[in-house]
């Protein structure tokens, strides 16, 4: 039997008890159900980008942990990739893996718009390209920052979307 897709969620990261996507910056991963970022939902990452970010052009990151919720099975050759990008030509994500390591505490930015040190960023759009995780057996994580670039002069749009992925295998 697989796991689950449930049993792999995205966690907010920034101390245990964090619900807050602005404060998902790093440090410990998020263990309450309110620090899981769910699917589909508009803002589950990300605040709204003010007007004078989007004249300006603006550079913001997030810290996420990719986790093995399974009681007993091991989530093999782990990636991840965008299987969608943005729906605006004004504003890109790229995603980098915390240089920490498996089970290992990303470091906490100062605030949304500090780069993270030693993260290399890109935007794979495929498995075969996409960041590997290698194996997470049940309770590992790994920590991924994911960056937003608003291009200056920006144009104005509602539900900007792209959608991040996360696949495996698992022994029967």
């Amino acid at each position: 039997m697989p796991i689950a897709s449930t049993d792999i969620p995205y966690r907010l990261t920034g101390g245990a008890a964090n619900t807050d996507p602005n404060a998902s910056l790093g440090g410990a991963m998020s263990t309450v159900a309110g620090g899981l970022i769910a699917d589909g939902v508009l803002n589950n990452l990300w605040d709204n980008v003010d007007g004078d970010e989007s004249a300006a052009g603006d550079v913001e990151y997030r810290c996420i942990a990719i986790t093995n919720e399974d009681a007993t099975r091991t989530l093999e050759a782990v990636r991840t990739w965008f299987n969608a990008l943005s729906n605006s030509g004004d504003v890109t994500y790229a995603i980098g893996l915390a240089p920490q390591g498996k089970n290992g505490t990303p470091e906490t930015l100062t605030d949304e718009s500090t780069a993270p040190t030693g993260v290399t960023f890109t935007s794979p759009t495929d498995k075969a390209s996409g960041l590997d995780l290698t194996n997470l057996a049940p309770g590992d994580f790994f920590a991924l920052f994911v960056r937003r670039t608003v291009t200056a002069g920006a144009s104005a749009l509602d539900n900007n979307t792209y959608q991040l992925r996360t696949q495996g295998g698992s022994p029967e």
